[in-house]
């Protein structure tokens, strides 16, 4: 993440300091601490716990999913390496047993029309109620940037969540959407240039009538770095944000989910200008404040298997809270 956001004026000097506006099988998975599949070693603090102590989602294979990502290098909108990815989720999805839309677009940008490509898997419901889960895969066009900790977390957290969910039939369909084109291809605040894809799929859910049955939309978004603090994103609707909230107090990760507010453009506007509920899990204070976000730091060892399991369970029990409210 993410191409454009506004914070409070805490972070603004940070902000003007960095001149910014805003292999196909399945991983290897490895036992607890030691040396990861990408060889890079985790700290006994960063280890994931058991997936039975974070109902059933495994962070460590959401680590080895988000390094196979990296692997393949800067990964913006149209390059041959984005294609590379697209490839790759596609197969994981498959092998999961996932249900899959495939919705290939071109998208007018600043530097021309980019083919992009958004993926979405689904889970079989019993009614027609929709939870959406949002992550976007590509990088922003910097040299050398490889988006471990933005795009990739996220999106190693998805396939994840995918593989744990694919198949079994739920109350609410669960779709788990996997977005291109959210970063700027040259500024974020100009012209629109940001969030082709879940722009795209806001309108066609519209088209279809289909967004009349998406009862949430949780984005995360550069949610696996290490020492993680989650402030709420304060445009995201209130009850949803509450939710989501409460059931990491109930986890006990009051540590990683904060009380205060910060404010952040992303890939859940399009749904709420469309008047969908919608939260943002992001850490993007911390990764600034640090001088990792959108440098060629942005690399594996930021990121913590135990920062993925914890906010894979979060999500994972929300969605549970989400189908009880609902179906």
């Amino acid at each position: 993440m993410t191409g454009g956001f506004r914070l409070w004026a805490a972070f603004a000097a940070v902000i003007f300091a960095m001149g910014c506006n805003s292999s196909a099988g399945k991983p290897k998975t490895i036992a607890s601490g030691g040396i990861a599949a990408d060889g890079a070693a985790i700290s006994a603090q960063d280890k994931a716990p058991p997936p039975q102590d974070t109902g059933g989602f495994d962070g460590q294979r959401a680590y080895d999913y988000t390094a196979k990502l990296v692997s393949f290098g800067p990964r913006p909108s149209g390059s041959a390496a984005i294609k590379r990815t697209q490839e790759y989720i596609y197969s994981q999805l498959h092998a999961d047993g996932c249900e899959m839309d495939v919705d290939n677009f071109h998208a007018q940008t600043p530097i021309g029309t980019l083919a992009m490509e958004n993926l979405i898997a689904k889970t079989p419901a019993q009614g027609k109620g929709i939870i959406l889960l949002l992550t976007h895969y590509d990088t922003k066009r910097l040299p050398d940037f490889v988006g471990a900790e933005d795009g990739g977390s996220s999106t190693g957290l998805m396939l994840e969540m995918a593989r744990h969910l694919c198949g079994r039939r739920q109350p609410l369909a669960i779709w788990m959407a996997f977005l291109d084109g959210e970063e700027a291809m040259v500024h974020w605040n100009q012209d629109d240039d940001h969030t082709y894809g879940s722009r795209e799929l806001a309108a066609n859910l519209e088209l279809t009538g289909q967004l009349k049955n998406v009862k949430a939309v949780i984005l995360a978004d550069m949610i696996g770095q290490k020492g993680l603090h989650i402030l709420k994103e304060s445009s995201s609707t209130a009850w949803l944000t509450d939710l989501v909230w409460s059931t990491a107090a109930k986890l006990g990760y009051q540590n990683v989910f904060l009380p205060q507010s910060t404010e952040v453009s992303d890939d859940h506007d399009p749904f709420l200008s469309k008047h969908v509920p919608a939260v943002d899990i992001i850490d993007l204070n911390d990764y600034i404040t640090e001088g990792y976000w959108h440098t060629p730091q942005d690399t594996m060892d930021k990121i913590s298997p135990k920062s993925l399991a914890i906010v894979g369970h979060v999500i994972l029990v929300t969605v549970g809270e989400l189908e009880k409210k609902f179906s």
